[in-house]
């Protein structure tokens, strides 16, 4: 059973982190995902004259990586995903470790809701402590988790 963790239970300042090992398989899945085959991603040989040496992997599945955090960590109390704004900082290579910290800045209480908004950033690093991507995000977060 996971732990609830809903509007009334966290405060502005609280900060929650995960970590994850993207693979090779991550890569593949999101290529066929997302219909992007552009050869930084897929062609050893073409990134490897690219100027990160090697193949990264796509933004959207970095942005993937974060925001499954949030669904994680809230587990059924998180409600719609308002806002998202990123900022990419550097690459992800299979074979790397990211972990993604998000912070909350603002809570917004709704009545209605049964919970409120809240305004989070988030910064994702590699395993060298390499800034990765920054940003902001909103969501809506229930007091429980009841089927909405």
């Amino acid at each position: 059973m996971f732990e609830v963790r809903g509007f009334k239970d966290v405060e502005v300042g609280h900060t929650f982190s995960h970590s994850v090992t993207v693979t090779e398989t991550h890569l593949v899945m999101a290529a066929g995902l997302f219909g992007d085959f552009h050869p930084l991603h897929t062609n050893e040989e073409y990134a490897r004259k690219s100027r990160f040496g090697h193949r990264i992997t796509h933004g959207p599945l970095n942005v993937g990586i974060m925001a499954s955090v949030l669904g994680n960590y809230f587990a059924g109390a998180a409600g719609p995903y308002l806002e998202q704004t990123v900022r990419f900082k550097g690459p992800v290579s299979p074979g790397d470790t990211v972990t993604t910290t998000w912070k909350i800045l603002e809570k917004i209480p709704k009545e209605k809701l049964d919970g409120g908004i809240i305004s989070m950033e988030v910064h994702m690093r590699n395993q060298l402590d390499e800034l990765i991507l920054e940003g902001e995000g909103k969501i809506i977060l229930y007091n429980d988790a009841q089927p909405r």
